[in-house]
């Protein structure tokens, strides 16, 4: 006897060609603006490693790629400068100017409403 039960895939719960942000990658997305904006933008490396090493292991969400390079680049650029430069202040968050603080998070919004979408869009299939 058979039963009409469909069966999920549990490897890829989005189907074959889905893309699926997992929720520790959307999550970290997300946080990179919260961190920069509350002044502690050094320690948003940590989840933009997080995006970053999410988005490069899952073949599945090659789209979003360019996302979470724009949004390194965006945090890594002012990083790079503010420790190899002949700069004077004691931290991340008081060396961005308000422009590059606006630019970083800018990106890094639009990088977790990209990587929110690609989850929406999977669910919904």
């Amino acid at each position: 006897m058979t039963t009409a039960t469909p069966t999920v895939d549990r490897v890829n719960p989005a189907g074959p060609t889905g893309r699926r942000t997992s929720l520790t990658v959307l999550i970290a997305a997300w946080l990179v603006p919260v961190f920069v904006l509350g002044q502690f933008a050094l320690m948003a490396g940590l989840p933009i490693a997080v995006v970053l090493i999410g988005t490069l292991r899952d073949a599945r969400l090659r789209a979003l790629r360019w996302w979470t390079g724009a949004l390194t680049a965006a945090y890594v650029v002012p990083l790079a400068v503010w420790l190899i430069g002949p700069s004077s202040a004691p931290s991340l968050s008081k060396f961005l100017s308000p422009v590059a603080t606006g630019a970083v998070v800018a990106v890094s919004v639009a990088a977790a409403i990209a990587h929110h979408v690609g989850r929406r869009r999977s669910n919904a299939a």
